[in-house]
């Protein structure tokens, strides 16, 4: 059974692994697929090397869906009965339109978005990236404009933070330290006044900015965004864990990537998180009975001359280490996770993220 066919019924894709195994150029070959089975599609990535826009012939991406030209893919003998939509995420604008739809009022939207607090905050609040990508993810599932949504992932240690953002968005809202942020009283607003006073004192001189006044005004008018926050972070975490999500991991054979996917699908587990499947990437392979190096350079000296015949051999004969570690990889992943059919994608020639026809190729596999 084909990935894509495993995927019957699911309308969010989670793509993870570590960095440099093919996560990006999965993520989209993979949403090629679903569009050419006639699902109307939405790829989104976080990554900031804009490749994805490279890859599907998009001058750039943003934070809305826009339609990749069917014609940029019929013309590599591939029919796209459906359609294929591509975006980037920026997570501070994603937070800002959060905060938009979440505020009760317009008054508090305009306070919110205009203080400096939040300025620096949005974009550097721990998990903020993590949960806007799954904030906007939940957006576009709700709105119902695509059948299946598929996300690329940071590198999976970034993942994982990926995975626990609603929970530690959830825990920050409910927590006692924001409280007393909020409404400072008695011995904690004594202490905070008497620590803090003179050095915001000195920095408001030194620099007109009072911190303090900022702080205050930004809670306060946070305060009435918080039980949103919350039914959105619980609904993120419901989105997460829904059947109709799946988790795909990828990996490629070398060590560190294997061990990371390990890793990864282990905590999937732990979480109760749907786990799809696995896509080992960039695998080498040789055919069957596998040609010996002594009888290809023997074969080709009259040919080529003793000296390329040599060369070609040895290439083979590194190419063999190569399938060897990839075929033992493979082995040991199926072994430990109890994987009986990784998706295994061949290692190409081709410079993927900037080329359609392999793209298109590994969309022709999955």
């Amino acid at each position: 059974m084909s990935l894509v066919e495993r995927l019957e019924g699911k309308r969010m894709v989670v793509v993870a692994g570590s960095g440099g195994v093919g996560k990006t150029t999965t993520s989209a070959a993979l949403a090629l697929a679903l569009a050419v089975q006639g699902r109307r599609v939405a790829v989104v990535t976080i990554d900031p090397a804009k490749r994805l826009a490279q890859a599907l012939g998009l001058e750039e991406l943003d934070n809305e869906p826009r339609r990749v030209d069917p014609e940029r893919l019929a013309g590599h003998g591939l029919e796209v009965r459906g359609e294929l939509w591509a975006m980037m995420l920026d997570a501070k604008r994603t937070f800002d339109d959060l905060i938009t739809r979440l505020a009760p009022d317009e008054r508090t939207r305009d306070e919110v978005l205009a203080n400096r607090i939040y300025q620096e905050l949005s974009g550097a609040v721990a998990g903020s990236q993590e949960f806007t990508a799954v904030a906007k993810l939940y957006e576009l599932h709700r709105e119902g404009r695509f059948d299946v949504l598929v996300l690329d992932t940071p590198p999976s240690r970034n993942a994982l933070d990926f995975l626990d953002a609603p929970e530690r968005l959830s825990s920050f809202f409910e927590g006692r330290a924001l409280r007393v942020l909020l409404a400072p009283t008695g011995l904690a607003a004594r202490v905070a006044a008497a620590g803090t006073g003179a050095a915001l004192g000195v920095l408001r001189r030194l620099t007109g900015v009072d911190l303090m006044t900022d702080l205050g005004r930004f809670f306060r008018a946070l305060s009435g965004l918080i039980d949103g926050f919350r039914e959105r972070a619980r609904a993120v975490g419901a989105l997460l864990a829904d059947p109709a999500t799946a988790f795909l991991v990828v990996t490629s054979p070398e060590r560190e990537p294997v061990a990371e996917a390990i890793f990864f699908v282990g905590k999937l587990r732990e979480a109760d998180l749907p786990f799809g499947g696995l896509i080992v990437n960039r695998v080498h392979s040789l055919p069957e009975p596998a040609p010996q190096p002594a009888a290809v350079a023997a074969a080709l000296a009259e040919e080529l001359g003793a000296r390329t015949a040599a060369a070609v051999a040895e290439n083979l004969a590194a190419h063999a280490v190569l399938a060897a570690r990839d075929a033992r990889a493979i082995e040991h992943l199926r072994t430990t996770l109890g994987v009986t059919d990784p998706v295994v994608l061949p290692n190409l020639d081709a410079e993927v993220h900037d080329d359609v026809p392999a793209l298109v190729a590994i969309a022709r596999l999955l």
